[in-house]
């Protein structure tokens, strides 16, 4: 764990001109710079929910920035599954044999506490490597929302192919501050609560709750895969079950990791899902995959995107994973995902 200085003033408050509601894609490194600096700026509160939160070379400013938001009185909350620590790789080690990581990640977390941050644990160790599992992420600083993709607060969230979208919002804030506590309280693996959505101008934020079997946000990809005549599929893992065989009867790209970009588990997963489904991914880049992504052609000519935290497979919806997205048909937020695609996807 780093030995941190008192933690200081933090910079001056730098004038944000973006007008309130524009959303704006933001790469990890750039998402966590941002948040970092509006996190010293914070007056009143920060909220931020996430898989892998971790006191890593990428975080570390992120940290201090919580630690110095609680000593001046901002009601900060942060939470992180217990897969911060329990990776696939260490599920098979005994309780009483703590790893590098696990050590790592119980020192943060008292490290926030004793600063006054409130700190919860999501999830449980024991049990398959994503019943139950928090697979939501956002931060709120005040009204500004960074949520609706993939990234994770560690150094390989830093540094995959992902990105979250950055909002300005008061009512959006609000909404995903009682998200976080709803979330909280159902802090089971085996409880949850059901999938809900929330309407945003003319888009949707989509809540998967965690029941098992209830997924909002794979149902709205179905619907309008069903009814799109050309998709374009961006995950870290090959789609499965039904949305999967229905994105390929379409004119489609399939964009997610090859097996030997992942690491043991997923490595294994993936193999066996693109044997089980045939699918192919056009991804060739050998930087991982994290963004998850479907922008929906229709053939009236309109486009809906679905971005969030959720990778488009089934069995995150049979064990009841807690995820979020945006189901948008704004041109602005659509044009900036294309260009993502094109710029860090098929190059």
């Amino acid at each position: 764990m780093t030995t941190r200085a008192k933690p200081g003033p933090g910079p001056g408050r730098v004038a944000d001109d973006r007008p309130s509601g524009r959303a704006d894609l933001v790469l990890p490194q750039e998402y966590i710079a941002d948040a970092t600096t509006r996190i010293h700026d914070a007056r009143r509160r920060v909220r931020v929910m996430a898989l892998t939160i971790a006191d890593e070379h990428e975080t570390e400013a992120l940290l201090d920035a919580l630690i110095a938001a609680a000593h001046r009185g901002v009601d900060v909350h942060v939470a992180a599954d217990t897969f911060t620590y329990a990776d696939a790789a260490g599920r098979f080690v005994p309780k009483r044999y703590l790893t590098k990581r696990q050590r790592s990640s119980m020192a943060m977390a008292k490290e926030l506490t004793d600063s006054g941050v409130t700190f919860d644990w999501l999830g449980q160790e024991g049990g398959l490597p994503w019943r139950g599992r928090t697979h939501t992420k956002f931060c709120v600083v005040d009204d500004t929302v960074y949520s609706f993709g993939g990234v994770n607060l560690d150094d390989r969230g830093a540094t995959n192919v992902d990105y979250m979208v950055r909002i300005v919002d008061h009512r959006l804030a609000e909404h995903l501050v009682r998200v976080y506590t709803r979330t909280r309280d159902a802090n089971t693996p085996l409880r949850g609560f059901r999938s809900s959505s929330l309407t945003y101008g003319t888009d949707e934020v989509l809540i998967d709750g965690g029941i098992p079997g209830d997924s909002i946000v794979y149902r709205r990809a179905l619907t309008y895969a069903s009814k799109a005549q050309r998709i374009v599929l961006v995950s870290q893992y090959c789609p499965t079950g039904e949305l999967g065989r229905v994105v390929r009867s379409k004119h489609h790209e399939m964009w997610f990791n090859p097996p030997r970009n992942a690491r043991l588990f997923n490595r294994i997963l993936i193999a066996a899902s693109m044997a089980v489904t045939g699918h192919r991914t056009l991804y060739r880049k050998h930087q991982y995959l994290h963004a998850k992504v479907m922008v929906f052609y229709l053939a009236s000519g309109k486009r809906v995107a679905i971005t969030g935290s959720h990778n488009f497979v089934r069995g995150g919806v049979t064990l009841g994973t807690r995820e979020i997205a945006l189901q948008t048909r704004n041109p602005l937020v659509i044009d900036q995902i294309e260009a993502f695609i094109s710029s860090q996807v098929r190059r």
